[in-house]
């Protein structure tokens, strides 16, 4: 079994607290993680019917099974967040419970009511690059993404994320919101992923779907909460009054998008003409996957002004910035360090300032580190 990065931080919350909580998408390995975390708590999923009208009938007969449980999809049934309250307020033993969910938004807030202050809250990703090893091309990254599932028993990509999608949208986004017409949804996620590493543009989402802007709102919200699509802000730091103010769009998984595009080989990857965005869409995730595994706050953002420069990652250390271009290129031109050095001279705080490529070398260029993207 391939280690998580996010075991360690997660064992050692749960020595600090009575509760710990591990949200992520569906099939990113979370229920794996738990039970090889702590494998002498008592198991049970929310998922199962029998097991769910339990919890919700009788909450706590279902929490007195053992004084340790793991108990997986716990949005299932939000109300027996206030038992488990009830349950370490009396005891406050660390590592009483540790919860998963896959609905980000939905969790956060019955945790917020209930067990604020009580719990250790992580976020699991798909697997990293850093954590596979990989030695395969960007390109077969960029195709395959990086779920458990397509890994570990060596599944057809395509196939595996049409599944996928068909049950994401006939299961969970009907659990979450109304969705009346699936073809115009899947219209709209499609649409999505060819916004991948661009502004949101709500406006011609709208005009292209064919529905309101409230329908976009509503729908980008679900995408969000249940970890499909990632909105990455520009940084506010009052350098410049000219900064632009809408989000960028990614995917958490690189793969995924790949599908929606229809990108059905991994060949198709070098000639498709969003592969730049693909390329900048892995990386972004790769970084956020490095801060959330050691149980960080994801305080990573791009850099914009009016004049069109540009930054496509910035990592906000408190007291100093790191600043990213990243580029599927293996001649490292002049021209590429445009934006940086715009950046770096702009911002007395950019300590570091890195260019993540395709190239194999480590080198420094024109006062920039140059790293290769599996060392970023």
């Amino acid at each position: 079994m391939i280690k998580r990065h996010l075991q360690q931080p997660l064992v050692r919350l749960a020595k600090q607290y009575p509760v710990a909580t591990v949200t992520g998408p569906r099939q990113s390995g979370k229920t794996t993680l738990c039970q090889a975390s702590f494998p002498h708590h008592f198991y049970c999923s929310l998922e199962d019917l029998d097991t769910r009208e339990y919890a919700r009938t009788d909450p706590r007969g279902f929490l007195e099974q053992s004084k340790k449980m793991i108990i997986d999809e716990i949005q299932k049934v939000p109300a027996l967040v206030s038992y488990i309250q009830g349950v370490v307020d009396k005891n406050s033993r660390s590592g009483q419970f540790i919860l998963t969910g896959s609905h980000h938004f939905k969790l956060t807030h019955i945790i917020a009511q209930s067990l604020a202050g009580r719990t250790a809250l992580l976020h699991l990703l798909p697997f990293s690059i850093k954590e596979l090893k990989d030695k395969a091309p960007y390109s077969r990254l960029i195709y395959r993404g990086f779920y458990p599932r397509i890994i570990d028993r060596k599944l057809n990509p395509t196939e595996a994320l049409s599944f996928y999608v068909n049950t994401y949208v006939q299961r969970d986004l009907r659990e979450l919101k109304e969705i009346k017409n699936l073809s115009q949804f899947e219209r709209f996620l499609k649409l999505c992923a060819s916004c991948t590493g661009r502004m949101l543009n709500k406006v011609q989402l709208a005009n292209d779907t064919g529905v309101d802007s409230k329908t976009i709102d509503s729908w980008l919200s679900v995408l969000e909460a249940s970890y499909i699509i990632f909105l990455l802000y520009p940084h506010f730091n009052n350098l410049r009054k000219r900064i632009v103010r809408r989000p960028k769009l990614y995917f958490y998984d690189v793969g995924l998008v790949s599908f929606l595009l229809g990108i059905k080989k991994e060949s198709h990857v070098s000639s498709h003409p969003l592969k730049g965005n693909l390329f900048e869409n892995l990386i972004i995730i790769e970084k956020l996957k490095q801060k959330l595994n050691r149980g960080e706050e994801p305080s990573i953002y791009y850099f914009r002004d009016n004049a069109g420069n540009e930054v496509d990652l910035l990592d906000d250390k408190g007291n100093e910035i790191a600043s990213y271009e990243i580029k599927i290129s293996k001649t490292l031109n002049r021209s590429i360090f445009k934006g940086l050095d715009f950046y770096k001279n702009l911002n007395p705080n950019n300590k570091k300032s890195v260019l993540v490529y395709t190239g194999r070398e480590t080198v420094s260029r024109y006062g920039h580190e140059c790293l290769p993207y599996k060392q970023a």
